[in-house]
C-alpha cells in the first residue's frame, strides 16, 4: 500500500544509512473516517464502524492543529518495533497484545482536507520527525473527531532534502546499474 521515496544504501553506503533514517520525512495520503481496522489501513478488513457525517470542516481544522508539533504517540500493533526480540507484527499475527509505551514525535506540518468526490475520506500531508507512524497519527484523528479512521493510501514524498521528483523509479535505476556493468 505504500509507495514513493525510499533510499537504497549499498556496499559502504550502508555505514551512512542512520543519517538517512534520522531525517525528516513527507508523506501524502487518505484517510478513510468512520471505519477502524486492526492494522489501521487498508490492509486488513474493516471490524468497527463509527459515525463519521457529523464531522463539519471546521471541527478537522481544529483538530488538525492540536496534532502539530510535538506530540506522544503509541505505536501500531503490526509494527516493526521488537519487545522481548521478537518484532510486534508477529505477536499481533498470533493474536499477543502487548501495552505499548508512547513514543514522543514532531508533526512540523500537517494539511489535510476532504476529498471532493468522497466525503468520508481525508486527504493529507504531513512533514514529521523520525519515528512517526502515520497509521498511529491516522487512528488518532479519527479518535479526535469523535470516530473511527484508517489509512487507505500512503506516498512517501520527502527524506529531508531528497525529493520523490528527483529519484529514479525502479526500471531508471535497472537501467542505471546495467550502465555500470556493461
Amino acid at each position: 500500500m505504500a509507495t514513493g521515496l525510499l533510499i537504497v544504501c549499498v556496499g559502504k553506503a550502508t555505514k551512512i544509512v542512520d543519517r538517512y533514517q534520522g531525517m525528516v520525512k513527507g508523506y501524502t495520503g487518505t484517510f478513510r473516517l468512520g471505519e477502524a481496522t486492526s492494522t489501521w489501513d487498508a490492509d486488513s478488513p474493516v471490524i468497527q464502524r463509527e459515525p463519521w457525517e457529523h464531522i463539519k470542516d471546521d471541527d478537522i481544522k481544529k483538530v488538525v492543529a492540536s496534532f502539530c508539533g510535538d506530540i506522544w504517540q503509541v505505536p501500531p500493533m503490526f509494527s516493526a518495533i521488537k519487545v522481548g526480540g521478537e518484532r510486534m507484527y508477529d505477536k499481533a499475527r498470533r493474536g499477543e497484545k502487548v501495552e505499548l509505551s508512547p513514543r514522543r514525535v514532531t508533526i512540523f506540518k500537517f494539511d489535510i482536507e476532504r476529498s471532493l468526490n468522497d466525503r468520508q475520506n481525508l486527504i493529507f500531508r504531513v512533514i514529521c520527525s523520525k519515528g512517526t507512524y502515520i497509521r498511529s497519527l491516522c487512528a488518532d484523528f479519527g479518535k479526535a473527531l469523535g470516530s473511527g479512521a484508517h489509512l487507505t493510501a500512503l506516498r512517501r514524498d520527502l527524506i529531508g532534502e531528497y525529493s520523490v521528483d528527483d529519484a529514479w523509479d525502479f526500471q531508471e535505476l535497472q537501467e542505471q546499474i546495467t550502465k555500470e556493468f556493461l
